[in-house]
């Protein structure tokens, strides 16, 4: 099951797994100087909407390289894409603003251990109703299916709780290969 979906990209454990989602939301309040009083303001809609996503690749891990080199190639394409978190919620479309990557802990021969990322992304839809089209109902399917099965559907209520397969035991002990050294 997928963390967040941002198109066709989905955030998992073995692309790009985040650590931390930071939603801003803003709303537009603009004054009228008045004499002797306070200034007027008054609503007149939602400001810029942005969300900022870091995370740490550890490519032995948990990660790949070649995720980050996929999300770069959809900031050149320019396009606005649908983002929908791993509950199926949809966030309207979304544009990279910027990507930041960080390598550190580097094997003999350069390539990185470690590499932390922060994805900046900005709304440019107005919450139109249209956006329930084909690419937000496939971003859905992408987020919510496991091993290629889509999830049941839960009632309203329902609580689901979906184990995760990971590479840990109940400790917290990694199982798989070990890794020394790393930090």
């Amino acid at each position: 099951m997928g963390m967040m979906c941002l198109g066709q990209f989905v955030f998992e454990l073995k692309s790009a797994p985040y650590q931390s989602l930071q939603r801003q939301m803003g709303w537009r309040h603009p004054s009228n100087a008045r004499v002797g009083l306070r200034p007027a303001r008054q609503f007149i809609g939602p400001d810029d909407e942005s969300i900022t996503v870091s995370g740490v690749l550890l490519p032995e891990l948990a990660g790949n390289f070649l995720s980050l080199d996929e999300l770069r190639d959809m900031a050149d394409d320019g396009e606005a894409y649908v983002l929908v978190d791993g509950r199926g919620q949809l966030y309207g479309r979304w544009v990279i603003e910027s990507l930041d990557e960080t390598q550190t802990v580097f094997f003999r021969d350069g390539v990185p251990r470690k590499i932390e990322f922060s994805l900046a992304l900005k709304r440019v839809d107005d919450g139109d109703s249209d956006l329930l089209d084909e690419e937000t109902e496939t971003a859905r399917r992408l987020v919510v299916e496991k091993d290629g099965k889509p999830k049941e559907d839960a009632k309203a209520g329902d609580e689901e709780t979906v184990e995760e397969e990971t590479a840990y035991s109940d400790d917290g002990a990694y199982s798989g290969r070990p890794v020394t050294g790393m930090f």
